[in-house]
């Protein structure tokens, strides 16, 4: 009974976020299963898996040594990772990079099994010849960063064109041909060499080329040997024989089938339906890692201390001192909550945009406060506050020129005059406007040396104010004169 109430709670604690941050995880889960699925270090993941069980475990069932030495250990798994599968990482990320054109690069199908045709047979017919040759056939995977040298070529496949690209007395003939749908894109260019050839004997470098970039990419590499007249396959990290242009001619029918969307079916409907399993798994995956680290469990409450804004003043309103600007607000919720809560974001908006005049006395409520959806707020404190504020007049003082130092020694002032001279403001009702002195900014007499104007600004005490906000610029004028004249 205890085990169903816990997951009653679990269900009604689901929120919208909650469900795309499992969506979010899902997808990631599965790319990365679909990018190890078809690598070596696919055991790696099997292994990094088990240990991630290990620790979810540990955790539910409260072993602290446990947790404390994986939690160490997934600590620096990070840059062991990157490391040892740089290369693999940066293959994941160009997969995710070309996940925008996936539909886009190939032609049509009738195209391709037209290539298909022709690409089966000038291999079957170079290694009656005996004729080496190396064609690539690109998959998803971009292969710029893998190829070197080469020469660009735009044309469409054709047994004449191949035939002529692999001639012993062409430059190129000793290069990879490189094929992107029904289109020769380069030709003599020079792939990487694969490092585990220990498990093929007496393989050339032909094969080892293609091999290496099998293992970097998904390609489909197709290699004629000049020696025993032969067509092998590179795919996947794996080296073929294939017994006949027939089965090339299907297998290849096959790649090109597997990287071309069907255009009677909606590719969301093909998605859904491959990698069943895979799915499956990261679904799983998400969800468990959402009940170890995303379930909010335990209600917690903390202290904040948080500014008042006040806004929409009316107009010919203004506060009075003292001004309340700050209050305690206690937030309650999940921890994991807290932890990505932007302290700095937090305020509470004070509305008094027509209520100013008729009331001082304000009660804080949590609508007022910016808290994010998964916390809520157990208490304000103060719960109520005075506002003081006052209806403003308008008044019109002198400005004063604020001066200090005195001339050089050499220099008399004769007369100092600002523009305007006069300013008209707003201040309470409740202010005594001859206790208000209206100056400028300093100014330094001591850098006057000849009669000169300044431009400087009107500086205003507290609780005085320009009628539209805007304070206008004032200009000084010194007028002085030698003393010795």
């Amino acid at each position: 009974m205890a085990l169903l109430e816990s997951v009653l709670a679990l269900v009604r604690s689901i929120r919208i976020q909650d469900i795309l941050d499992v969506i979010i995880i899902a997808l990631m889960i599965f790319a990365l299963l679909r990018w190890f699925k078809a690598r070596s270090s696919r055991f790696v993941l099997i292994g990094i898996t088990l240990l991630g069980g290990v620790y979810l475990a540990a955790r539910f069932f409260q072993l602290y040594l446990t947790t404390i030495v994986l939690q160490g250990f997934f600590a620096i798994l990070l840059f062991v990772l990157v490391v040892i599968f740089q290369e693999d990482l940066r293959g994941f990320f160009e997969r995710l990079a070309m996940l925008g054109n996936i539909g886009k690069k190939f032609s049509s199908l009738s195209g391709l099994k037209s290539s298909t045709e022709i690409i089966a047979q000038t291999a079957a017919n170079l290694a009656k010849k005996k004729i080496g040759a190396l064609i690539v056939l690109q998959g998803i995977d971009p292969l710029e960063r893998h190829i070197n040298g080469g020469t660009d070529l735009d044309g469409i496949v054709s047994d004449p064109l191949l035939e002529s690209l692999f001639d012993p007395h062409s430059s190129g003939h000793d290069g990879a041909v490189i094929i992107n749908g029904d289109r020769v894109t380069k030709f003599g260019c020079h792939l990487p060499l694969s490092v585990n050839t220990s498990r093929y004997e007496n393989i050339g470098l032909r094969h080892t080329a293609a091999l290496g970039l099998s293992e970097r990419s998904d390609a489909m590499c197709i290699v004629v040997s000049e020696e025993r007249g032969t067509v092998s396959l590179a795919y996947l990290q794996n080296l073929t024989v294939i017994p006949s242009a027939a089965v090339l001619h299907e297998t290849l029918k096959q790649f090109y089938l597997r990287n071309t969307p069907d255009k009677k079916s909606h590719p969301a409907l093909n998605w859904l339906k491959e990698d069943t399993l895979e799915k499956i798994i990261a679904i799983g995956m998400a969800c468990l890692l959402w009940v170890a680290f995303g379930y909010q469990r335990d209600i917690v409450r903390r202290d904040f201390v948080v500014p008042i804004e006040y806004k929409n003043v009316p107009r010919n309103w203004q506060i009075d001192e003292p001004q309340i600007n700050e209050t305690k607000v206690i937030l309650q919720g999940p921890q994991q909550a807290f932890r990505l809560m932007d302290e700095r974001s937090l305020k509470l908006s004070l509305d008094l945009a027509s209520v100013i005049d008729r009331k001082r006395d304000f009660n804080l409520t949590a609508d007022m406060i910016n808290t994010p959806s998964n916390l809520s707020v157990a208490d304000i404190v103060p719960s109520k506050i005075h506002v003081y504020a006052s209806k403003s007049i308008s008044w019109t003082f002198p400005v004063h020129v604020n001066t200090i130092n005195t001339l050089p020694g050499n220099l008399s002032l004769q007369k100092i005059t600002v523009a305007p001279s006069k300013v008209r403001l707003l201040i309470s009702s409740q202010a005594k406007p001859e206790e208000i002195k209206i100056e400028t900014e300093p100014v330094d007499l001591q850098k006057i040396f000849f009669t000169t104007t300044l431009n400087t600004k009107i500086m205003l005490p507290a609780g005085v104010s320009f009628p539209d906000g805007k304070s206008p610029d004032a200009s000084v004028l010194i007028k002085v004169k030698s003393k010795a004249s």
